[in-house]
């Protein structure tokens, strides 16, 4: 089963890598601790809606955007969950790496 907190962190953590910031720089912009930023990452933690957009905001992304991507990414997930079994057992589901998202802005 595919968790939405697990895929909302990867997605959040990937943009913070994406942008070479740090944990500290991003749960001080964001108001949230550390230790919280880093448990909702790794998709240990629900976030709240509030939490997101805070998080997001720091990002210097849209909630709708990111919301958007995790869809996508969500989709994609479950398409390989429901994929029919190899022969010769069960293997682990693998989502395909999103590309560096790219600012068109700056």
């Amino acid at each position: 089963m595919v968790l939405l907190r697990r895929v909302i962190g990867e997605a959040l953590r990937r943009r913070r890598q994406d942008q070479h910031r740090t944990l500290r720089e991003v749960s001080s912009a964001a108001r949230v601790s550390l230790g919280y930023l880093s448990e909702v990452e790794r998709g240990q933690k629900e976030a709240s809606s509030e939490l997101l957009a805070s998080i997001c905001d720091a990002l210097g992304v849209r909630l709708a955007d990111l919301l958007r991507e995790v869809s996508d990414d969500l989709e994609l997930a479950e398409l390989a969950a429901s994929a029919p079994t190899p022969v010769g057992g069960p293997s682990a589901v693998v989502v395909p790496a999103r590309p560096a998202v790219v600012d068109r802005a700056a």
